[in-house]
């Protein structure tokens, strides 16, 4: 219990500590898009699971981390609409699945906020919970990318969340790239039912090795390609799943190789009520240097914020100057549905079919935000936040540090004049933490 409670107040002071740099507390983008504040949260820290020991890399058994490291939850983030508390979690753990023990999936509660009368760092996250993930047996879902069972989804464990919102019915939903699968679990974590995704989605010929996927399919998700980003619509009718990249049948890939060619990535839409579904394409501007799509947020019931990104950072070893970080705003309406189309070309789309439209909203780029040198890879979780007294939305945009114990979990607040987009807040009836607990946890 003391080891427990001195994690807790170590992460309350997650008020950030290895970026320290000298920075007004605002930095005006053009448009009415004011940055706000800036977080770091470091990669050593542990969660309260409880679990005690390493998990290693399965080729390098020298090199592990903490079972109960905390990180990775800036892979997927939503506002649960109630009491500054977010809900995350991490995608499939360490060593991207390969793992001498299976990494347990798990979800974080999380206390943020921003503070704007303070200097950068300003953003204050305090970790309230860890809940595990569990099937309809009340087995642990893992991210080992060998737990799958072939043709059998009730078996298989491997689970890497990708997406996360929250319903107004107390639930939350969670994308799966390895399936891709739709999940819906209650607040403790346990699986409620499990939501049918369009079979050109899934691939034949799983494995624990993304090339063998890649070279061992002709169809379906590319390997650590899948459903990358989840929204759902403000009145939690429909879910809006989008993958990372082009699917196979959809020229994705040079045949035989494992080089990405396809830029026309698919967006699903899918009626939680009736089930109807609707697939419409987003055109990404390119795929060489790792590039894809990350999150996709709901702005309203049509219009929504895509994070494209490349795999560049001046924090990798050795630096790699990052081109694209960038939040777009789309909209759906005018687009064609290509449910029907089996097959899409891997440039220019066919006479008849409409993408759906895209223009820049933020570049995290922008030589204004003074971002670029300290900017991670992964840029891959989008959430709004409460508006601010000036009725001035709050955007959050953060990193995914893949669990990495020398690498910090980044967060940015963004607020965006509401002149600017027709945000429709989701209606939230309760809080899915409650409120007494997370004042306890913040005394």
């Amino acid at each position: 219990m003391l080891r427990v409670l001195g994690l807790a107040l170590a992460i309350l002071t997650l008020i950030t500590s290895t970026l320290c740099f000298s920075a007004p507390n605002s930095q005006l983008l053009p448009a009415g898009i004011t940055l706000i504040g800036k977080g770091v949260i470091s990669g050593s820290l542990l969660d309260t699971s409880g679990l005690t020991g390493n998990i290693c890399q399965a080729s390098a058994p020298a090199n592990c981390v903490p079972k109960a490291i905390f990180g990775g939850f800036g892979s997927d983030i939503s506002y649960t609409g109630h009491d500054n508390v977010f809900i995350a979690a991490p995608d499939r753990g360490p060593f991207d699945g390969l793992t001498d023990v299976p990494y347990l999936d798990r979800f974080y509660f999380l206390h943020i906020t921003t503070d704007l009368g303070a200097a950068f760092p300003n953003i204050r996250t305090v970790l309230l919970d860890t809940r595990f993930l569990k099937n309809q047996n009340g087995e642990n879902f893992v991210g080992a990318a060998d737990s799958f069972v072939v043709n059998d989804e009730l078996a298989t464990l491997r689970l890497d969340p990708e997406g996360i919102r929250v319903s107004p019915h107390g639930t939350f939903y969670i994308s799966d790239e390895y399936g891709p699968y739709l999940f819906e679990f209650n607040r403790q974590g346990h699986l409620l039912r499990r939501i049918e995704v369009p079979s050109k989605f899934f691939i034949s010929a799983p494995s624990a090795d993304p090339n063998a996927e890649l070279l061992g399919n002709t169809a379906g998700r590319q390997g650590n390609r899948g459903m990358e980003g989840l929204a759902i619509s403000p009145d939690g009718t429909a879910l809006f799943g989008i993958m990372q990249n082009a699917l196979i049948q959809d020229h994705g890939l040079n045949p035989g190789t494992t080089d990405r060619v396809g830029l026309n990535n698919r967006i699903l839409k899918i009626d939680l009520v009736t089930g109807e579904t609707h697939e419409y394409v987003y055109v990404l501007d390119a795929i060489n240097r790792g590039q894809g799509v990350c999150e996709i947020l709901a702005i309203n019931d049509h219009e929504f914020l895509v994070i494209e990104r490349d795999n560049r950072s001046h924090l990798q070893t050795p630096p790699q100057a990052p081109t694209r970080k960038t939040i777009y705003k789309i909209s759906l309406t005018g687009a064609t549905d290509v449910s029907g189309i089996a097959s899409l070309p891997a440039g220019a789309l066919p006479a008849g079919v409409t993408p759906v439209t895209k223009e820049l909203f933020i570049n995290l780029l922008d030589p204004d935000l003074n971002l670029t040198a300290t900017i991670p890879e992964k840029i891959e979780g989008l959430a709004w936040g409460p508006d601010l007294h000036d009725g001035r939305h709050v955007l959050y945009v953060i990193s995914d540090n893949d669990l990495n114990p020398s690498l910090a979990t980044q967060i940015y607040a963004f607020a965006i004049d509401p002149s600017l987009i027709n945000l429709q807040e989701q209606v939230l009836p309760g809080p899915l933490y409650p409120p007494g607990q997370v004042k306890k946890a913040l005394q």
